[in-house]
């Protein structure tokens, strides 16, 4: 009978082979032959997941050499049409205006029961073996895993998500829009709080805002390299890089205005504006004598405080470092990504555009959902 669903296959009768396969899945379900034969329905009937799977299990337990080669030939197939298909898909997202220019695709943390298939699902989507997907796909956090045009990503996206595998997409003409003011320093808090920046071209302005249109608040810190002289196992001399201090940064989302209120600790203007300082309301001339005195750290931690009595409700993003681990050597492939920053660095650093990315997934994704 084995034969005659054999041919009925050759002859595309497909009917007659599904009847014939119904009779031969209950005489001897687990015959080689037999579950192939089962893929092959599966695979033209178009459930590809049902075929892919009998496929491996075959591959990984049969000892018939010809079954084994069949198998794998089902499986080249599968690929085949896939790529197919997501070439298509590509081509098609392509002609989308929207789609032009780079993309960034995250993937979101993912734990728990829905793992184990999660981890297969995104091994076969992008072709890795399971123990390389399984370090891929992140526990805790998000992870930027790829770099693309926007039109490859959007599709992978997509398939990741039919997949049951979370992950989001923003494009670099997306986090272009967001509009980037420098607080140098608050000018008053109360009613309405108002600040004295720079936007992204440099220019000195203020910007008055509620407190009620901050909906987020991103928090991390920035290394600042230096490079020293060491001695290496055998007592020579050699110069490296390493971390000689850190810088605080702090970013406000205001969605309503389509934009972010980005304050630096080495930027903002402690001596300026309105003090921070515990029991200090007055500006009298010995009291600022007295905030040049203190650190920059404690300058610093009144600032948060002073965010914390005025934000105390809206999120808190303090997951930056992780992210930008997995961010620093994408980021090296992407051309005119400006930071907003400003740090005096010796020599350029992917940290400050990894915290300006962050933030504005955060943003923009936030907005969106």
């Amino acid at each position: 009978m084995l034969n005659q669903v054999a041919a009925a296959f050759d002859r595309q009768d497909y009917q007659t082979a599904a009847r014939l396969l119904r009779l031969l899945l209950q005489q001897s379900p687990n015959h080689p032959g037999v579950q192939f034969y089962a893929a092959r329905l599966h695979e033209v009937s178009g459930e590809t997941r049902a075929a892919e799977q009998i496929y491996r299990r075959l591959l990984k337990e049969t000892t018939n050499p010809k079954v084994a080669i069949q198998a794998r030939q089902g499986l080249q197939r599968l690929q085949a049409a896939t790529q197919e298909r997501r070439q298509e898909a590509i081509a098609e997202a392509k002609s989308d205006p929207l789609n032009t220019g780079a993309a960034f695709l995250v993937l979101e943390p993912i734990s728990g029961a829905i793992r184990p298939s999660a981890v297969r699902n995104f091994a076969r989507i992008m072709k890795l073996d399971p123990y390389t997907a399984q370090l891929h796909l992140p526990s805790r956090g998000w992870r930027l895993y790829r770099v693309d045009s926007a039109a490859e990503i959007q599709v992978y996206g997509q398939e990741l998500q039919q997949d049951g595998i979370p992950a989001f997409w923003v494009t670099l003409a997306a986090i272009a829009k967001i509009r980037v003011f420098r607080v140098l320093h608050f000018k008053t808090a109360d009613p309405q709080p108002t600040i004295v920046c720079q936007n992204e071209a440099d220019q000195l302005g203020s910007l008055t805002f509620d407190w009620s249109e901050v909906t987020r608040r991103i928090e991390g810190r920035l290394p600042i390299f230096e490079d020293v002289v060491d001695l290496d196992a055998r007592n020579r001399l050699k110069r490296k890089e390493q971390t000689q201090d850190y810088a605080q940064i702090c970013d406000l989302h205001l969605p309503g205005r389509n934009c972010i209120l980005r304050i630096c600790d080495t930027a903002y203007q402690f001596q300026q504006g309105i003090p921070f300082q515990p029991n200090q309301p007055d500006s009298n001339q010995s009291k600022k004598v007295k905030r040049l005195q203190v650190t920059n750290r404690i300058n610093w931690n009144n600032l948060l405080g002073f965010l914390d009595l005025h934000l105390a409700e809206i999120p808190l993003w303090a997951d930056f470092t992780p992210f930008a681990e997995t961010a620093l050597d994408p980021l090296a492939l992407v051309d005119g990504f400006n930071a907003y920053i400003g740090l005096l660095r010796k020599a350029e650093s992917n940290w400050d555009p990894a915290f300006h990315l962050y933030s504005s997934l955060v943003f923009l994704h936030k907005k969106e959902n």
